[in-house]
C-alpha cells in the first residue's frame, strides 16, 4: 500500500506533525511524507492520501484538480485533526473532509462515545473511551457515517451539544473518505488505541490491509 502523507501548513502549525509522520511510517512501510504541494499534482499509483494536521490553503490549482480527479476516480482520503482547518475556500474539499473546523477550548480530558462499533476503526474501542485531546467544534455536521462522538458533559467548552461528531466516513464522492478530529497532541501518536484508529482508517479508505491484501 502506497500512502502519501501531506502535512503542509500556511496557518497554525501543530508541533505534533513530526510525531504523526513518524507514527504513519511505523504503521505503514510504504509511506512517503511531504510538504511540497507539487507532490499532489500527480497521484498516480497512490493508494491513500493523508492530510496530517494540514492548515490553511496548502494546494496549488493543479493539486486541487488532481486531488478531485483522484477521489472521484476511487482514491482513498484520510484527514487527521486540522485537516478540517484546511482549504476553506474550496467547496469540493469541504465535501471531502465532511465539515470544517470552527473553534475549540483548551486541551483537556474528555470521554468519547463509540457511535458505530461496526467500523474497523472503532470496533476494538470501549463504548466510552477516555483520553486527552483538543476537542473541535465544527461549522456544520457531516453528511456521513458518524463513528465517534465526544460527550460534552465530560469537558468544558464544547459548543455542539449532545450530537457532537468527532470521526466519520463516507463514500459519496467516488472514493472512500475518513476524517478524525483526534491527533492534536504529540502524545496521541504513541497511544496504541489511537495508532490502531489511524491504521484501520487507512485500511478502510484503501480497502487494502496493512499486509497488502485487498
Amino acid at each position: 500500500m502506497r500512502v502519501l502523507v501531506f502535512s503542509r501548513t500556511t496557518g497554525f502549525r501543530h508541533d505534533s506533525i513530526p510525531a504523526g509522520v513518524r507514527a504513519m511510517r511505523e504503521l505503514h512501510p510504504r509511506v512517503a511524507a511531504t510538504e511540497d504541494p507539487t507532490a499532489l499534482e500527480d497521484l498516480t499509483g497512490v493508494d491513500a492520501v493523508v492530510f496530517l494536521n494540514t492548515n490553511g490553503d496548502v494546494l496549488t490549482g493543479a493539486g486541487r484538480a488532481e486531488l478531485e480527479r483522484y477521489v472521484r476516480g476511487g482514491g482513498g482520503f484520510l484527514g487527521v485533526h486540522s485537516a478540517a482547518a484546511t482549504e476553506y475556500g474550496w467547496p469540493f474539499y469541504g465535501e471531502l473532509v465532511g465539515a470544517w473546523f470552527d473553534k475549540h477550548p483548551a486541551v483537556q480530558p474528555a470521554t468519547i462515545t463509540v457511535s458505530d462499533p461496526d467500523h474497523p476503526a472503532t470496533a476494538y474501542l470501549p463504548a466510552a473511551w477516555a483520553r486527552v485531546d483538543e476537542w473541535y467544534d465544527f461549522r456544520s455536521r457531516p453528511d456521513a457515517r458518524v463513528l465517534l462522538r465526544v460527550d460534552e458533559s465530560t469537558y468544558a467548552g464544547g459548543g455542539m451539544g449532545a450530537d457532537h461528531p468527532l470521526a466519520w466516513c463516507h463514500e459519496r464522492l467516488g472514493g472512500r473518505a475518513f476524517y478524525t478530529a483526534l491527533g492534536h497532541t504529540i502524545e496521541s501518536y504513541a497511544e496504541p488505541a489511537f495508532r490502531k484508529h489511524l491504521s484501520k482508517a487507512l485500511e478502510w479508505v484503501t480497502n487494502i490491509s496493512t499486509h497488502g491484501h485487498r
